[in-house]
């Protein structure tokens, strides 16, 4: 064994501990299959949202940790429950009346709103896969409809009616006294109306593979359970999907933990083991409330990428999967600079301490070069300052302090130039507030302005970092951050910013003198008002 899977059998790190554990279901040999099998869910009753990339991702992260530990081929399928009812209206369609005829069909029969697809579920799975080939994950799409009405599920289906006792017996003793009278293990699809029905069963006969119910309008009805006639309860549905494609590894929220035992026992029942689980935290709007497909809130993918990279999106995923996290703009440039932080560090790297390094995990072992020279807080505040309507306004200045950089040599700089003029725009430039100076802050900003205009040197940020200290110490700011803090408030129009003798050196000497006098004039107090 290599001294890299050496170390990647002792790595801390979260893929790692996971992928060791799926291993070892394989000590005696690889499945009779010939691979591992990861799977992912996704319910197409609304537009995929963030998490549900976010367990792709980590999956993926999983996956990508098993083969390096393991020479087992794997496989990865995404697979969506669009023969699912549609319970509700999703809040946030096009003409959302218009889909009220169709509560209870399943998402694969239900108009699309948008008017691209044949249906609703076609159109959330084909926003699905589009995302997914964006960040370029090798996978297998599986729709729940296409195995149900092609076959591809009628054996495990039949198993399910000849173990109709047992799965039921497992399903009532999770459910509540007045629940147990109606509920049943299969969902018929009613030949009337499309609909997905949820009627107790009269009789199963499993030597005919059949079902026998009351539609609601009291006509008897028997029908076989196979060729998509029939579909599963999504808890029953979670263990015999497993049982009949033969998933070795599935991770879900906190939301499906309390049901775990339940899809394991099914699986056991049909014949085949339980795969391993992961449990990860929920995901929270601003607000503290679960993010929701159906409802919309939260930050779609589509958004996330209008102000930052795909690649900052897979480090935010990364981290802490079992801690709750709100996911909200503001945690945005955060992860761009640590996405960024990571990969600078990574080279300078021993091995084991790379295999520990989010990027690794988020590059398949192939992290590139950051060409970040600028920090995207710093684009920020250079954005604010400047007013800047393009990222060809923003290169003016980046070039200033990193004259060598193009946009063609450096593009994930170039991006996140025109990132930050985005997220200017929409989210700090709306909540700046400008004060004008005290009489202390004025005379210190004043001495500042003279310095700068007086400065002969090299425009490099530590030595006018080194200047600012000093007049802020000189002028008697205690602590110094209120020093800073006025700065950021007098000129920025926020009470933290940048280090600003990095600032000073990217936005321009004589341009930051001229911002200093703009502040101790009032003028962007005049402006705001």
């Amino acid at each position: 064994m290599s001294e890299m899977r050496d170390l990647c059998m002792t790595s801390k790190a979260w893929p790692f501990e996971e992928a060791r554990k799926v291993l070892k279901r394989f000590r005696n040999g690889p499945p009779a299959k010939g691979f591992v099998l990861f799977e992912t869910g996704y319910g197409p009753s609304g537009l995929p949202h963030i998490g549900t990339f976010g367990e792709v991702a980590r999956t993926a992260m999983i996956q990508q940790a098993f083969k390096a530990i393991s020479d087992i081929p794997t496989k990865l399928i995404s697979f969506s429950d669009d023969m699912d009812g549609m319970r509700k209206v999703p809040g946030n369609v096009p003409n959302p009346k218009a889909l009220e005829e169709h509560l209870q069909k399943p998402l694969s029969v239900v108009p699309d709103p948008f008017g691209t697809h044949d249906s609703f579920g076609a159109h959330n799975n084909a926003m699905l896969r589009r995302f997914l080939d964006t960040f370029g994950f090798e996978y297998e799409f599986i729709s729940s409809t296409e195995y149900y009405k092609s076959g591809e599920f009628d054996e495990i289906l039949l198993k399910c009616v000849a173990k109709y006792d047992e799965i039921m017996e497992v399903m009532l003793n999770s459910l509540r006294e007045e629940r147990r009278g109606t509920y049943s293990c299969f969902l018929p699809i009613c030949p009337k109306t499309g609909r997905v029905l949820y009627v107790p069963m009269k009789s199963v006969d499993a030597a005919a593979g059949t079902i026998t119910f009351d539609d609601l309008d009291g006509e008897e009805v028997t029908l076989p359970v196979t060729g998509g006639q029939v579909k599963l309860q999504w808890k029953p549905d979670f263990g015999a999907r497993w049982a009949a494609l033969g998933v070795d590894f599935e991770m879900y929220g906190k939301d499906h933990s309390t049901n775990t035992h339940i899809y394991d026992k099914i699986c056991r029942i049909l014949g085949v083991p339980a795969p391993g689980h992961y449990v990860y935290e929920m995901f929270l709007d601003e607000d503290g409330h679960k993010i929701s497909k159906s409802s919309g809130n939260g930050i779609s993918i589509d958004e996330w990428l209008t102000y930052a990279s795909a690649e900052s999106l897979s480090y935010f995923m990364y981290q802490k999967p079992r801690t709750a996290k709100r996911l909200h703009f503001d945690v945005i440039p955060k992860m761009v600079d640590e996405y960024h932080q990571q990969l600078r560090a990574y080279p300078t790297q021993e091995m084991k301490a790379q295999l520990n390094n989010p990027v690794w995990h988020i590059h398949n072992g192939q992290p590139p070069e950051s060409d970040m020279v600028v920090p995207f807080s710093m684009l920020l505040n250079l954005a604010s300052a400047s007013s800047a309507e393009n990222k060809e306004q923003m290169w003016g200045f980046i070039n200033k302090y990193a004259p060598d950089a193009t946009a063609e040599t450096h593009p994930g700089l170039d991006s996140a130039a025109g990132h930050a003029v985005r997220y200017f725009h929409d989210f700090v430039k709306p909540s700046k507030v400008y004060r004008a100076a005290t009489e202390v802050e004025r005379a210190a900003l004043a001495d500042l302005a003279a310095r700068l205009r007086a400065w002969d040197g090299k425009a490099d940020g530590d030595t006018l970092q080194s200047l600012v200290f000093a007049v802020g110490k000189e002028h008697g700011f205690e602590p110094l951050r209120d020093w800073f803090k006025a700065i950021y408030e007098v000129l920025l129009g926020a009470s933290q910013g940048p280090r600003f003798g990095g600032f000073i050196a990217l936005y321009g000497v004589a341009e930051t003198v001229v911002l200093i006098e703009q502040g101790l004039n009032g003028d962007f107090v005049k402006d705001a008002e």
